[in-house]
């Protein structure tokens, strides 16, 4: 299990289920509950929030192994990992201000220890996670809800019904 001094809550899905979609749905809900959320978010990509010709870029290429860019709008770090591994959740949750949240959000991290909801599309054609999962304790659908499951289902289609379920689960 993940040590972490705020509640943590992931996302787990087969790859086109739609959980950044979800999320960006979810958020201004959990906001609007007055609650302050930090999302944490795997990826199996490349990806660079600096660019070639950018000062920051020029300051690492120099031999700064971290660097961080501060403006009136955000402050961003950049570390170099020296590892070839996929980083664990613990490491990137090791880069958050907890300051001024109230819950983390993850996206992806699926074999991670944490209490999760998965989210189903039938169309996909994917087996469900939840069997072999046991931190997966709802689940989210598109598809008929009648079908008798061993956790609590919500409707995929409707972020309201799975906000309010997420502000219940932090009681």
């Amino acid at each position: 299990m993940i040590n972490f001094p705020l509640p943590i809550l992931g996302f787990a899905a087969w790859s086109g289920t739609g959980k950044t979609t979800l999320l960006t749905q979810l958020i201004p809900l959990l906001n609007d509950k007055g609650l302050q959320v930090g999302l944490v978010k795997h990826t199996h990509h490349t990806f660079s929030i600096d660019h070639k010709g950018k000062d920051s870029y020029r300051l690492r290429e120099a031999g700064a192994s971290q660097v961080v860019i501060a403006s009136e709008q955000c402050i961003a770090s950049i570390s170099d990992r020296k590892s070839e591994a996929e980083p664990s959740l613990q490491e990137a949750l090791a880069v958050i201000n907890t300051e001024s949240l109230d819950l983390i959000l993850v996206e992806g991290f699926k074999e991670e220890a944490i209490p999760k909801i998965e989210l189903h599309r039938k169309s996909l054609g994917k087996p469900y996670l939840y069997p072999e999962d046991s931190m997966i304790f709802a689940l989210a659908e598109d598809s008929d809800m009648s079908t008798q499951q061993s956790i609590p289902h919500l409707d995929l289609n409707q972020p309201e019904e799975i906000a309010i379920f997420i502000q219940q689960w932090l009681k």
